[in-house]
């Protein structure tokens, strides 16, 4: 069920929606896959292209039409590849920058997703045909793809104007020469010299100096080559620019473009213009189609052809749009900044209300705050120079080569309209056509309860809201909001923040989208039951939009291969489509009385634990390997957003990285059996009763229920008896091994189940079945090598033979930490 076709069947057999209703949705809705550099992928880019290799050979393999020879052939690959592997360097001896991590983005986008989006486009227009009746439109684009990596510089000082500028340049660089090779492609295919449309014989006629004079098609398509080549040479002079005074190592990818095709260079070379917009290439696409259809070559236009339009109208010409997030205080500093030396006080000294009437009338002023082209030379300090040099990079970029800007910490109001002057500063507005769409990032649980009477001001400023156009988007923190509060509250917390801000919006008319900051673990808000977990969304709240993060490890697993990610594709096209005619559970007072209890319960209790215990921190950082996370290098970006500060600035993906290597898991179970725990008969039926009839509730229940399943007492323990130092410390472990049962046993009253996986169960016992006998060794023997390498790592004056154990110590104890995460899957 859990594919389009499943889903085409389902709502017609129920009579939920007729052929016609599914079909327009399926046209009209829209599905963004976000991917970010989130540090949680351990595996290198070398080696995940191995593993790539491995599995395409496996399948190979399989086919039974296989000759000897070529079974031969194949399996000695595999054993080269492997063989290869046994000698590589598993670990990463230095820092990934953003600039190598948005290779690896770029990685998957051109060696899988290029490939698999035509063709899952291509399956989605079959099974429209054949169960609907009708063919998906062309241009149709129901899933895109954007990017943070290189964008998002909150807490990453690595992220820098500079290399955004180069990330969105080598991303049009490879973009250009991925259409040149399908337009070289395409030219050896329509050798066709008669029978034109008339626009098609217009469109040729327009062309100058033509090298076809009989081959129309073939001459629209030299002439569109060209305007790419001239548009590669152009990016890479803008990148010779940038590699100036750099060493050749620090380049991203190599900046001579190959010579594609031979003698392109032409009299004409000068004249051609540069290809800078979607529509340059699609409009002379779109005419070639609709010839070939119109003159009896539907077959012809239905091949290459149409791949290469879907491809354009999913890719674009920068493979993907980036996204910019930045931190609200930031954005303070420099209006702030801005105002003092206007000699009108300190905006940060400003209460709100006076925030939003100067920001508001700002947005109405045509006049810029201050001579933009004398930023170098005003007397800002550096951090707000280069906050206002992130705009004026960002302004100066195509439009087309950006999507959102983020506001991480988004508090108040003001944090947007801050926003949205500071690019009104440097000409991005909606008149220039260049503004970035500003989206407010809620991520604690303060920020997520305050945030619809946020929008309700925002959308009280006349500017703000004659800027946006109707539209609104707003993303939601799943991690950080967990860290805050715990899972339980967290989530209560997000499900009623949707459900209000989509209440505020309605009211003043303005189309919401969510935008929902997912990690791949369920602690992070991830969800391995993709197809279910959309449908159990808040009613009112997707309405075929649905914005969505791909971290780390999860583009690894949803996208490694072209197979892999069409069915990742096809499941997140059917979830959006069946949630529009789903009609959604709305919680009766009761169940919302119930889940105000649980909430408070469950916050206090996590909150207790983690920030008033006095023996949590210690405790955090001996029995878990938090510490020794840094050493991994697998982001570009500090773990602390404040290298200073404590389990507070400590970001979510190394809080849950940490407790998932002793298979605790305690960052996606603490708080919830306090809160589910109860004596009164009344309120365990109504709970059971919210079990069994409202899917939200449901879901979230069987996600800590498997969380909690793959937890291990022994394990854990093993951990504390190994490097926990003081016996009270020890104490503490065995409270939270307490809390860990009281959990697991709340769990089974609530479901009624005799185990505690539930509806896993099957899958789980599978699951530990192969895991267990692999990570449990992996498990004490990384508990055995911190223990030694704490000891050295605390000595001083080391001698030679003690740093030359230290450093093969640690080199240990990161394999080891690379394979719990790899073996702990969607918890990892």
């Amino acid at each position: 069920e859990d594919s389009v076709k499943g889903s085409i069947h389902a709502l017609l057999d129920s009579k939920q929606a007729t052929p016609e209703e599914i079909y327009d949705k399926l046209c009209t809705q829209s599905v963004e896959l976000v991917l970010t550099a989130h540090p949680t992928e351990v595996n290198r880019k070398s080696v995940l292209r191995k593993y790539r290799k491995i599995t395409e050979l496996l399948s190979h393999l399989e086919r039974s039409d296989l000759l000897e020879y070529e079974k031969l052939v194949g399996t000695f690959d595999l054993q080269r590849i492997i063989s290869s592997l046994w000698g590589m360097d598993e670990i990463r001896r230095t820092k990934p920058t953003p600039q190598k991590e948005a290779a690896g983005g770029l990685a998957i986008l051109e060696t899988v997703l290029w490939f698999a989006v035509p063709n899952y486009l291509r399956k989605l227009d079959a099974q429209c045909l054949q169960s609907l009746g009708k063919r998906l439109p062309l241009e149709a684009c129901p899933i895109k793809f954007a990017s943070w990596i290189g964008g998002d510089r909150d807490g990453n000082p690595n992220v820098t104007p500079q290399v955004t500028r180069e990330v969105v340049l080598h991303q049009r660089l490879r973009a250009a020469r991925l259409y040149m090779q399908d337009l070289t492609e395409l030219e050896s295919q329509l050798a066709i010299s008669s029978r034109f449309s008339p626009r098609m014989l217009d469109l040729a006629d327009s062309i100058p100096h033509p090298v076809h004079k009989r081959e129309l098609y073939r001459r629209v398509i030299s002439h569109l080559r060209k305007r790419l080549v001239k548009t590669a040479k152009d990016i890479e002079a803008q990148l010779e620019k940038v590699y100036l005074a750099k060493e050749p190592e620090h380049i991203m990818l190599q900046s001579k473009i190959q010579n594609i095709v031979a003698g392109q260079k032409d009299d004409d070379d000068e004249n051609l213009e540069l290809v800078t917009k979607k529509e340059d290439l699609m409009g002379p696409l779109l005419v070639m189609h609709d010839s070939l259809v119109e003159t009896g070559f539907e077959l012809v236009a239905d091949g290459l052809l149409s791949d290469i339009i879907r491809r354009l109208a999913v890719f674009g010409i920068t493979l993907v749009p980036l996204d910019i997030r930045e931190e609200s205080t930031k954005h303070t500093e420099a209006v702030d900044a801005i105002t003092r030396w206007l000699g009108i006080g300190s905006y940060s000294e400003w209460n709100e209300e006076a925030r939003v009437n100067w920001l508001s009338s700002e947005l109405s002023n045509r006049r810029p705050l201050f001579p933009s082209e004398s930023l170098e030379t005003m007397d800002f300090d550096d951090t707000v120079k280069k906050t206002l040099e992130t705009f004026r990079t960002a302004s100066q970029l195509e439009p087309e080569a950006l999507g959102a800007y983020v506001i991480s910490q988004c508090q108040t109001a003001s944090d947007v309209l801050a926003v949205m002057l500071l690019q009104k500063q440097f000409g991005m507005s909606p008149v220039n056509g260049n503004m970035m769409r500003v989206v407010p990032l809620f991520e604690t649980l303060d920020d997520l309860t305050n945030a619809p009477e946020r929008l309700q001001t925002l959308f009280s400023v006349p500017a703000y809201v004659g800027a946006i156009k109707g539209k609104q988007e707003v993303m939601v923190g799943y991690s950080d909001s967990a860290k805050d509060a715990g899972r339980l509250a967290a989530c209560w917390a997000q499900y009623l923040s949707q459900e209000r801000m989509v209440e505020v919006a309605q009211k003043f008319g303005i189309e919401l989208c969510f935008f929902h900051g997912k990690g791949g673990t369920v602690g992070r808000g991830g969800n391995p039951a993709l197809y279910r977990a959309i449908l159990s969304h808040p009613p009112n709240t997707i309405n075929g939009r649905f914005r969505v993060t791909e971290q780390g490890e999860m583009i690894t697993q949803n996208y490694g291969s072209t197979q892999i990610a069409e069915h990742t594709l096809d499941i997140y096209t059917a979830a959006v489509m069946r949630e529009a005619f789903t009609k959604s559970v709305q919680p009766k007072e009761e169940w919302r009385r119930q889940m105000d209890r649980m909430s408070l319960i469950s916050c206090q209790d996590y909150r207790h634990l983690v920030r008033e215990e006095p023996r949590f921190v210690p405790y955090f950082r001996q029995a878990t390997p938090e510490l020794e996370l840094s050493s991994l290098n697998i982001g570009s970006r500090p773990s602390k957003r404040n290298p200073k500060g404590g389990i507070e600035s400590l970001r979510a993906i190394p809080w849950t990285f940490a407790w998932t290597q002793t298979r605790t898991h305690l960052s996606a179970w603490l708080g919830v059996g306090a809160g589910l725990s109860t004596k009164d008969e009344a309120d365990l039926e109504t709970l059971h009763e919210m079990y069994t009839s409202w899917p939200w509730f449901r879901e979230l229940i069987d996600l800590i229920a498997m969380i909690v399943s793959k937890t291990d007492f022994s394990v854990a323990k093993n951990y504390d008896d190994q490097l926990v130092l003081s016996e009270d410390t020890k104490r503490l472990g065995e409270e939270v091994r307490g809390k860990l049962v009281e959990t697991r046993q709340a769990i089974l009253e609530v479901t009624k189940s005799t185990n505690v996986a539930g509806v896993h169960v099957a899958l789980q016992r599978a699951s530990n079945k192969i895991r267990s006998p692999w990570i449990d060794p992996l498990n004490v023997i990384q508990a055995e090598l911190l223990r030694r390498f704490r000891a050295l790592d605390n000595k001083d004056g080391l001698t030679p033979e003690e740093e030359e154990e230290k450093q093969t110590l640690q080199d240990a104890l990161i394999i080891s930490i690379n394979g719990i995460a790899t073996g702990m899957r969607n918890s990892g």
